[in-house]
């Protein structure tokens, strides 16, 4: 029987628990595990997965392990041993609604021209986020909405999926892989180790619209983020604040879009005018993005 669908988790020193519920998630899905398969990509973590995780309830799984540390290195391994034509990629901390799997394959066959989609995204909190976070909290990939929405515009944010629970077309994924090989700075934008960089999962979904297909996302889809305590303190908010900032300015640069003229330089001078406005905490997460920034303009030389 022809597999409908590649789940691919990839996992660098996951949380136990919390992966032992994604897992447990994927076990009770309401599409039969003859039509998916299941592939487990260690990243390089101390301890092999191996050795941490049974996947025999899964007549279809598989463990990888990729030695070269990164997300975007994990995915590209997944997507090379992944054997359907739609791969999801799932994270270590993802729950998926019992029909995730059911609906993606609808999606797929319902929207032949979306390459690229992901559904809607709630939080699950290990503690009550303080009252300050408020603002930030959209950059730990949560995203809830009540409409369906899609287009084959580049950076049109708002039809474009996240990283968590994100279903990719495999011609796409190898689309995305050549990119990758041509120009392996591209690697750098996503997770590596304790690096905050992201937009690796743009760049992919974008890949979609390069191929004259859209992107989507679907309010049927439906996942949970497991998100612990330490994502809510104040150094790590920064760190990803700072880290979304370089990674959006680099994937412009790839994709050919950057402005340079439109980063304010004098942004020292606006972070004190913030900090004698609103406060120090606003002054140092408007810094943070600003070293971001320049971090990234440095180093494509601008």
């Amino acid at each position: 029987m022809e597999l409908a669908l590649s789940i691919v988790i990839c996992a660098h020193n996951p949380r136990k628990n919390y992966l032992e519920r994604v897992l447990q998630a994927l076990e009770f899905q309401t599409l039969s595990k003859d039509f998916w398969e299941l592939l487990l990509v260690d990243n390089a973590s101390d301890r092999p997965l191996t050795t941490e995780i049974d996947l025999s309830w899964h007549p279809q799984a598989r463990h990888i392990r990729e030695e070269q540390l990164g997300l975007t290195a994990a995915r590209l391994r997944g997507m090379r041993e992944a054997t359907a034509g739609v791969i999801v990629f799932v994270d270590d901390d993802n729950v998926l609604d019992s029909d995730y799997l059911e609906t993606t394959w609808r999606i797929s066959k319902d929207f032949p021209f979306i390459g690229a989609w992901g559904g809607q995204i709630k939080a699950e909190f290990e503690v009550t986020p303080p009252s300050w976070t408020k603002p930030y909290l959209g950059n730990l990939a949560i995203r809830e909405f009540e409409r369906d929405r899609w287009s084959n515009l580049i950076e049109q944010y708002e039809t474009t999926p996240c990283g968590a629970g994100l279903c990719i077309r495999k011609v796409v994924a190898e689309k995305y892989s050549e990119l990758v090989r041509n120009n392996p700075q591209r690697a750098n934008m996503d997770r590596k180790g304790k690096m905050l960089t992201s937009c690796g999962d743009s760049d992919l979904a974008f890949t979609a619209c390069d191929m004259g297909l859209g992107t989507g996302l679907f309010a049927s889809l439906k996942l949970i983020h497991l998100i612990p305590a330490n994502r809510l303190k104040e150094d790590y908010l920064l760190r990803l604040v700072e880290g979304l900032a370089y990674s959006q300015i680099m994937l412009t640069y790839f994709r050919g879009t950057i402005s340079p003229q439109s980063f304010w330089r004098s942004s020292k001078i606006y972070s004190l005018y913030l900090g004698i406005r609103y406060g120090l905490r606003i002054s140092r997460f408007h810094e943070a993005a600003q070293k971001g920034k320049r971090l990234a303009l440095k180093e494509i030389g601008n």
